[in-house]
């Protein structure tokens, strides 16, 4: 086309953002191990209740088949449904 542009940016093979990832990467599934060691250490009837199976859901295959970026939230969600079943075994 004549009248077209030129590109104002390349791309470069070695992205500055492509260390990034994998740090990223590792750091979820840091966050996710302590979170399945937290539900782990439950007992009694928190493991009775369905808030303990959605967790594990949550951590196991909603967190892995979410991309890495909606990880983050998958964690939270997970997280703040071990601190309900945490309160939950101490009323009961």
């Amino acid at each position: 086309m004549p009248n077209r542009r030129p590109p104002t940016h390349t791309r470069q093979s070695g992205s500055a953002n492509a260390g990034e990832l994998p740090q990223r990467y590792d750091d979820l599934e840091a966050k996710r191990g302590a979170l399945i060691a937290r539900l782990r250490m439950l007992g009694g009837i928190s493991r009775q209740h369905p808030g303990y199976k959605r967790a594990l859901t949550l951590l196991n295959d909603t967190f892995r088949k979410s991309k890495v970026a909606q990880r983050l939230a998958v964690l939270e969600a997970a997280a703040w449904l071990i601190d309900v079943l945490e309160q939950f075994a101490t009323i009961v």
